[in-house]
Protein backbone atom coordinates (compact mmCIF):
# COMPACT_ATOMS: atom_id res chain seq x y z
CA UNK A 1 0.00 0.00 0.00
CA UNK A 2 2.81 2.62 1.24
CA UNK A 3 5.16 1.63 -1.79
CA UNK A 4 2.44 2.43 -4.08
CA UNK A 5 1.49 5.68 -2.65
CA UNK A 6 4.90 6.25 -3.01
CA UNK A 7 5.24 5.75 -6.58
CA UNK A 8 2.27 7.72 -7.43
CA UNK A 9 4.03 10.64 -5.47
CA UNK A 10 6.77 10.13 -7.53
CA UNK A 11 9.14 9.48 -4.12
CA UNK A 12 11.43 6.99 -6.24
CA UNK A 13 13.92 6.88 -3.36
CA UNK A 14 11.68 6.09 -0.80
CA UNK A 15 10.65 2.09 0.16
CA UNK A 16 8.27 0.72 2.86
CA UNK A 17 9.38 -2.44 4.43
CA UNK A 18 8.39 -4.58 7.04
CA UNK A 19 10.49 -4.82 10.37
CA UNK A 20 9.48 -8.09 12.98
CA UNK A 21 10.83 -6.32 16.54
CA UNK A 22 10.62 -8.52 19.34
CA UNK A 23 8.94 -6.36 22.10
CA UNK A 24 12.46 -6.75 24.32
CA UNK A 25 14.18 -5.03 21.65
CA UNK A 26 11.53 -2.37 20.47
CA UNK A 27 12.62 0.54 22.30
CA UNK A 28 16.26 0.35 21.06
CA UNK A 29 15.73 -0.61 17.82
CA UNK A 30 13.64 2.44 17.55
CA UNK A 31 15.84 4.27 18.77
CA UNK A 32 18.28 2.90 16.04
CA UNK A 33 16.56 3.31 13.01
CA UNK A 34 16.92 7.08 12.16
CA UNK A 35 20.61 6.25 11.57
CA UNK A 36 19.83 3.65 9.17
CA UNK A 37 17.83 6.16 7.23
CA UNK A 38 14.17 5.93 8.52
CA UNK A 39 11.83 8.49 8.54
CA UNK A 40 8.82 6.72 10.45
CA UNK A 41 7.04 3.28 10.88
CA UNK A 42 4.23 2.22 11.55
CA UNK A 43 3.26 -0.07 14.75
CA UNK A 44 1.10 -2.92 15.39
CA UNK A 45 -0.10 -5.51 17.87
CA UNK A 46 1.80 -5.45 20.63
CA UNK A 47 3.85 -2.59 20.36
CA UNK A 48 1.24 0.44 20.67
CA UNK A 49 1.87 1.46 24.47
CA UNK A 50 5.61 0.71 24.11
CA UNK A 51 5.82 3.26 21.22
CA UNK A 52 3.84 5.97 22.97
CA UNK A 53 5.80 5.25 26.02
CA UNK A 54 9.41 5.28 24.11
CA UNK A 55 8.99 8.00 22.36
CA UNK A 56 10.25 12.05 22.92
CA UNK A 57 6.87 13.74 21.83
CA UNK A 58 3.47 12.37 21.23
CA UNK A 59 0.92 14.45 19.82
CA UNK A 60 -2.85 14.70 21.92
CA UNK A 61 -4.37 12.10 20.31
CA UNK A 62 -2.11 9.49 21.45
CA UNK A 63 -1.83 10.81 24.67
CA UNK A 64 -5.16 10.94 25.24
CA UNK A 65 -5.75 7.19 23.49
CA UNK A 66 -2.53 6.20 25.59
CA UNK A 67 -1.31 4.42 22.36
CA UNK A 68 0.54 5.16 19.40
CA UNK A 69 0.33 3.60 15.81
CA UNK A 70 2.67 6.46 13.90
CA UNK A 71 6.41 7.24 14.81
CA UNK A 72 7.74 9.87 12.91
CA UNK A 73 11.91 10.06 13.75
CA UNK A 74 13.27 13.29 13.29
CA UNK A 75 16.58 15.56 13.90
CA UNK A 76 17.39 12.80 16.64
CA UNK A 77 13.57 12.47 18.12
CA UNK A 78 11.23 10.26 17.99
CA UNK A 79 7.46 11.56 17.70
CA UNK A 80 4.67 9.37 18.28
CA UNK A 81 0.52 9.49 16.97
CA UNK A 82 -2.05 7.67 16.85
CA UNK A 83 -4.04 7.61 13.48
CA UNK A 84 -5.91 4.65 14.31
CA UNK A 85 -8.30 6.98 15.21
CA UNK A 86 -9.06 8.98 12.25
CA UNK A 87 -8.85 5.94 10.52
CA UNK A 88 -11.33 4.22 12.23
CA UNK A 89 -13.80 7.72 11.89
CA UNK A 90 -12.96 7.67 7.70
CA UNK A 91 -14.52 4.36 7.51
CA UNK A 92 -17.67 4.59 9.50
CA UNK A 93 -20.37 4.63 6.43
CA UNK A 94 -21.96 8.26 6.14
CA UNK A 95 -25.49 6.08 6.97
CA UNK A 96 -24.24 5.18 10.38
CA UNK A 97 -23.95 8.23 11.96
CA UNK A 98 -22.37 7.93 15.09
CA UNK A 99 -23.75 10.90 17.26
CA UNK A 100 -26.12 9.73 19.74
CA UNK A 101 -25.76 6.21 18.99
CA UNK A 102 -24.67 2.87 20.99
CA UNK A 103 -21.67 1.22 20.40
CA UNK A 104 -19.25 -1.82 21.79
CA UNK A 105 -15.61 -2.20 21.78
CA UNK A 106 -14.22 -5.64 21.76
CA UNK A 107 -11.00 -5.24 23.12
CA UNK A 108 -8.69 -2.63 25.49
CA UNK A 109 -5.63 -3.03 23.71
CA UNK A 110 -4.24 -0.18 21.49
CA UNK A 111 -6.78 -0.53 19.01
CA UNK A 112 -9.54 -1.00 21.40
CA UNK A 113 -8.28 2.31 22.99
CA UNK A 114 -8.45 4.16 19.78
CA UNK A 115 -11.61 3.20 18.81
CA UNK A 116 -13.36 4.00 22.34
CA UNK A 117 -11.58 7.60 21.46
CA UNK A 118 -12.68 7.84 18.16
CA UNK A 119 -16.36 7.20 19.07
CA UNK A 120 -16.40 8.88 21.66
CA UNK A 121 -15.15 11.97 20.19
CA UNK A 122 -17.53 11.08 17.40
CA UNK A 123 -20.55 12.03 19.93
CA UNK A 124 -21.36 8.11 20.53
CA UNK A 125 -23.70 7.74 23.43
CA UNK A 126 -22.51 5.55 25.07
CA UNK A 127 -19.60 3.07 24.42
CA UNK A 128 -19.26 -0.25 26.08
CA UNK A 129 -16.06 -1.66 26.39
CA UNK A 130 -15.14 -6.10 27.13
CA UNK A 131 -12.02 -7.42 27.37
CA UNK A 132 -11.21 -10.70 27.91
CA UNK A 133 -9.47 -9.23 31.26
CA UNK A 134 -12.06 -7.27 32.40
CA UNK A 135 -9.65 -5.31 34.74
CA UNK A 136 -8.19 -3.94 31.85
CA UNK A 137 -11.24 -2.85 30.47
CA UNK A 138 -11.96 -1.24 33.36
CA UNK A 139 -8.95 0.78 33.63
CA UNK A 140 -9.40 1.79 29.52
CA UNK A 141 -12.83 3.63 30.51
CA UNK A 142 -11.18 4.64 33.86
CA UNK A 143 -8.80 6.44 31.33
CA UNK A 144 -10.44 7.29 28.06
CA UNK A 145 -14.24 7.22 29.28
CA UNK A 146 -16.55 4.69 28.42
CA UNK A 147 -18.42 1.84 29.94
CA UNK A 148 -16.41 -1.57 31.02
CA UNK A 149 -19.69 -4.25 30.67
CA UNK A 150 -18.59 -8.00 31.32
CA UNK A 151 -21.88 -8.54 29.11
CA UNK A 152 -22.81 -6.65 26.55
CA UNK A 153 -26.17 -5.18 25.63
CA UNK A 154 -27.43 -4.28 22.57
CA UNK A 155 -25.33 -1.82 20.46
CA UNK A 156 -25.57 -0.26 16.91
CA UNK A 157 -21.86 0.10 16.32
CA UNK A 158 -19.61 -2.79 17.27
CA UNK A 159 -15.78 -2.47 16.48
CA UNK A 160 -13.92 -5.56 16.72
CA UNK A 161 -10.30 -5.06 17.89
CA UNK A 162 -9.02 -8.08 19.36
CA UNK A 163 -6.56 -10.22 17.91
CA UNK A 164 -9.61 -12.92 16.48
CA UNK A 165 -9.58 -13.29 13.33
CA UNK A 166 -5.65 -12.89 12.80
CA UNK A 167 -5.12 -16.59 11.98
CA UNK A 168 -7.62 -18.99 10.56
CA UNK A 169 -10.54 -20.24 12.38
CA UNK A 170 -13.63 -22.10 11.82
CA UNK A 171 -14.99 -20.14 14.67
CA UNK A 172 -15.65 -16.16 13.93
CA UNK A 173 -16.88 -15.84 17.91
CA UNK A 174 -13.95 -17.55 19.25
CA UNK A 175 -13.72 -16.23 22.65
CA UNK A 176 -15.96 -13.14 22.11
CA UNK A 177 -19.02 -12.69 24.22
CA UNK A 178 -21.51 -12.80 20.83
CA UNK A 179 -23.08 -14.78 18.44
CA UNK A 180 -24.77 -14.25 15.40
CA UNK A 181 -27.81 -12.54 17.02
CA UNK A 182 -26.07 -9.70 17.91
CA UNK A 183 -26.06 -8.56 14.39
CA UNK A 184 -28.78 -7.60 12.01
CA UNK A 185 -30.19 -4.38 10.32
CA UNK A 186 -29.31 -1.48 11.10
CA UNK A 187 -26.15 -2.49 12.77
CA UNK A 188 -22.96 -1.33 11.74
CA UNK A 189 -19.91 -3.76 12.23
CA UNK A 190 -16.36 -2.78 11.94
CA UNK A 191 -13.31 -5.50 12.41
CA UNK A 192 -9.69 -3.73 12.79
CA UNK A 193 -7.71 -7.18 11.87
CA UNK A 194 -7.86 -7.17 8.23
CA UNK A 195 -7.41 -10.55 6.29
CA UNK A 196 -7.29 -11.59 2.14
CA UNK A 197 -10.84 -12.09 1.78
CA UNK A 198 -12.27 -10.65 4.89
CA UNK A 199 -12.54 -12.36 8.52
CA UNK A 200 -14.73 -14.68 9.36
CA UNK A 201 -16.69 -12.31 11.87
CA UNK A 202 -17.17 -10.21 9.58
CA UNK A 203 -18.44 -12.61 7.22
CA UNK A 204 -21.35 -13.86 10.06
CA UNK A 205 -21.99 -10.58 10.54
CA UNK A 206 -22.95 -10.09 7.14
CA UNK A 207 -24.99 -12.95 7.02
CA UNK A 208 -26.55 -11.82 9.80
CA UNK A 209 -27.81 -8.30 8.07
CA UNK A 210 -25.61 -5.84 9.31
CA UNK A 211 -23.49 -3.56 7.47
CA UNK A 212 -19.88 -3.98 7.34
CA UNK A 213 -16.21 -2.74 6.92
CA UNK A 214 -13.25 -4.27 6.69
CA UNK A 215 -10.16 -3.97 8.65
CA UNK A 216 -8.35 -3.34 5.45
CA UNK A 217 -10.88 0.48 4.64
CA UNK A 218 -9.61 1.32 8.48
CA UNK A 219 -5.45 0.21 7.34
CA UNK A 220 -6.17 2.72 4.12
CA UNK A 221 -7.41 5.87 5.97
CA UNK A 222 -4.94 5.63 8.90
CA UNK A 223 -1.98 4.78 6.57
CA UNK A 224 -2.77 8.04 5.06
CA UNK A 225 -2.67 9.64 7.56
CA UNK A 226 0.66 8.16 9.06
CA UNK A 227 2.41 8.79 5.03
CA UNK A 228 1.23 12.73 5.34
CA UNK A 229 2.88 13.21 8.35
CA UNK A 230 6.27 11.49 7.02
CA UNK A 231 5.72 13.35 3.59
CA UNK A 232 3.98 16.12 3.78
CA UNK A 233 1.84 15.28 0.50
CA UNK A 234 -1.45 14.55 0.18
CA UNK A 235 -1.59 10.61 0.06
CA UNK A 236 -3.30 9.19 -3.10
CA UNK A 237 -6.11 7.14 -1.01
CA UNK A 238 -7.14 5.43 -4.33
CA UNK A 239 -3.91 3.93 -5.36
CA UNK A 240 -3.87 2.62 -1.45
CA UNK A 241 -7.07 1.53 -1.58
CA UNK A 242 -6.35 -0.42 -4.81
CA UNK A 243 -3.27 -1.96 -3.70
CA UNK A 244 -4.58 -3.37 -0.54
CA UNK A 245 -7.79 -4.55 -2.76
CA UNK A 246 -5.63 -6.25 -5.37
CA UNK A 247 -2.48 -7.70 -4.29
CA UNK A 248 -2.27 -10.34 -1.38
CA UNK A 249 -1.13 -9.52 2.04
CA UNK A 250 -0.30 -10.66 5.14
Amino acid sequence: MHNAALAALGLRDWHYQRLPIPPDVFPATVRALEGAGFLGVNVTIPHKEAALATADAATATARAVGAANTLTLRDGRVEADNTDVDGLLRAIPAAHDPRGATALVLGAGGAGRAAVFALLQAGVADVQVWNRTPERAVALCRQIGGRAVKEPGPARLIVQCTSVGLTSSDDPFKGLPLNADAFGAGTCVIDMVYRDGGTAFLAAARAGGADVVDGLEVLVGQGAVALERWSGRSAPIDVMRRAVTHHPHR
